[in-house]
């Protein structure tokens, strides 16, 4: 099995961290919220999500001039299970694009 990829719209919670590793690799992390209904087995269901978001990279540098609370946008890429502080897993959506959407 190979395949890993998720696309979701939403809203940007509020303005991404931005940090350099001591590599000198640009990294941006920021939370997505996505509304919704969706159709299942022909119903209507109300979805809510909240997703961490993390975009590596120069181009992440450029996108997070863009990238303010409230901002619309879709992104791209394969979800990875990280740990919080207190070890608690969480999906965290790993973008290799992102796109405004006006």
């Amino acid at each position: 099995m190979t395949e890993n990829c998720l696309e979701l719209v939403g809203s940007v919670v509020k303005a991404p961290d931005v940090s350099v590793s001591p590599a000198g690799i640009a990294h941006i992390k920021f939370s997505l919220e996505h509304r919704s209904v969706q159709a299942e087995d022909g119903l209507n269901r109300q979805v809510f999500v909240r997703m961490q978001v993390v975009a590596t990279g120069q181009w992440s540098q450029k996108i997070s001039r863009e990238l303010i609370a409230g901002s619309n946008v879709k992104v791209s890429g394969f979800i990875n299970r990280h740990e919080t502080r207190n070890g608690n897993p969480i999906l965290v959506l790993h973008a290799s694009q992102i796109e405004m959407i006006k």
